[in-house]
């Protein structure tokens, strides 16, 4: 049983759902530490003068849990959000199945991060029609630190192989303790699908709104497409 593990992003991109939907269950890191700078709170989109970020306002402190973090609304990101959005991909072929849902979520208020992103990660995965089931390690509660906890965390959902991005070697992953707790090591390796993006030159790794808006019950297959495993 193949489980990924992530932090939450806000409208994360493709690389992201291609681990949710070739793994078996997904489990969702969102009791670590925020990461100022990160992709927890911001995203790409692609506009006419090119790549742009969106960005919600937190007040995040230095070594906060993640699922602590809120979001700062008395900045108007919500309305701002959505017009740079409906600005750019409000002429896209398949943009209508994405606007009524992200009306609806900018029109309510959110306090917390993880609530917010909890909510745009659930309708993003039924669009794209992956139905791995989703995790959350701040309701598994396992101990451990570092490659200690994602085993914890992949055994508690009966999984038996960890399938994470190839960059992790080189940063935060033990291989050495996965072999040791008999959990093995499956490696993403990403190469950003090619697709119509309308004017101007392609952009690769954007949101997922973006091959949303531009292929529709397309994406999904193109996600898949673009990861390899080893």
């Amino acid at each position: 049983m193949l489980v990924a593990i992530h932090q939450p992003h806000y409208l994360p991109w493709l690389r992201y759902f291609e681990k949710i939907a070739r793994a078996d269950a997904f489990i969702v890191l969102d009791n670590i530490q925020y990461s100022k700078n990160g992709w927890q709170n911001r995203n790409r989109i692609k506009t006419p003068n090119g790549p742009a970020l969106l960005t919600v306002p937190v007040h995040g402190r230095y070594r906060q849990r993640l699922n602590e973090v809120r979001v700062n609304n008395a900045v108007p990101w919500r309305r701002k959000h959505g017009e740079a959005l409906r600005q750019a991909y409000g002429k896209t072929p398949h943009f209508a199945a994405c606007a009524e849902f992200l009306e609806a979520t900018y029109g309510r208020d959110w306090e917390y991060l993880n609530d917010l992103n909890h909510h745009m990660l659930t309708h993003w995965v039924r669009l794209l029609g992956i139905n791995t089931p989703l995790y959350y390690a701040s309701e598994l509660d396992v101990p451990g630190v570092a490659t200690e906890r994602l085993v914890n965390l992949v055994r508690a959902v009966g999984g038996d192989a960890y399938y994470s991005g190839a960059f992790a070697l080189d940063a935060y992953l033990d291989p050495a303790v996965l072999a040791a707790s008999g959990i093995a090591l499956v490696l993403q390796h990403w190469t950003p699908p090619v697709y119509e993006q309308g004017r101007g030159t392609f952009i690769p790794d954007l949101s997922v709104v973006d091959l949303l808006a531009h292929k529709g019950p397309e994406a999904r297959a193109l996600i898949l497409a673009a990861g390899e495993i080893e």
